[in-house]
């Protein structure tokens, strides 16, 4: 009985917690640091080794500017001939934070105004006698019945 005394209770005996090292992949794409009021995208420059000029003017005309190599040093990358942040036919550039949501709002706007002209244009074919329903809504029912195991 004495032996089963001087044993410690396991909730008196506490372990060191080892705290386990987390793997994550690395990403294809160096990430920069973060820049207050800044948002950063990787623009295509090539595809399939053939130079994608317009794909760059479109952006640059939407506002996104190519960013300098010498101002991203975290990411360990020479540039290119124009001291540009490229890498594998890909540029990272850059725009502020309010044009990027101006832009996620223009094109929300702009989706929502076709999904609404083909709502009204399909609505607009309806018979009263046969009319058409434009629910946009799924559902789920569990019950018994038809191939739910019961009798």
């Amino acid at each position: 009985m004495s032996s089963r005394n001087s044993r410690e209770s396991r909730s008196s005996n506490t372990r060191e917690t080892k705290t386990r090292a987390v793997y994550t992949p690395s990403s294809s794409l160096p990430v920069p640091n973060k820049r207050p009021g800044i948002k950063h995208r990787w623009i295509a420059t090539h595809v399939l080794g053939e130079s994608v000029q317009n794909n760059v003017s479109k952006k640059n005309r939407e506002g996104w500017e190519p960013v300098k190599a010498d101002d991203y040093p975290e990411l360990r990358l020479t540039g290119d001939v124009n001291g540009n942040v490229e890498l594998g036919g890909l540029m990272l550039c850059s725009m502020p934070e309010e044009l990027v949501e101006a832009r996620t709002e223009y094109f929300k706007d702009k989706s929502q105004a076709q999904i609404d002209s083909v709502d009204n244009n399909f609505m607009r074919n309806s018979d009263p006698r046969m009319p058409l329903f434009s629910d946009k809504r799924s559902s789920t029912t569990k019950g018994a019945g038809f191939g739910s195991g019961t009798k």
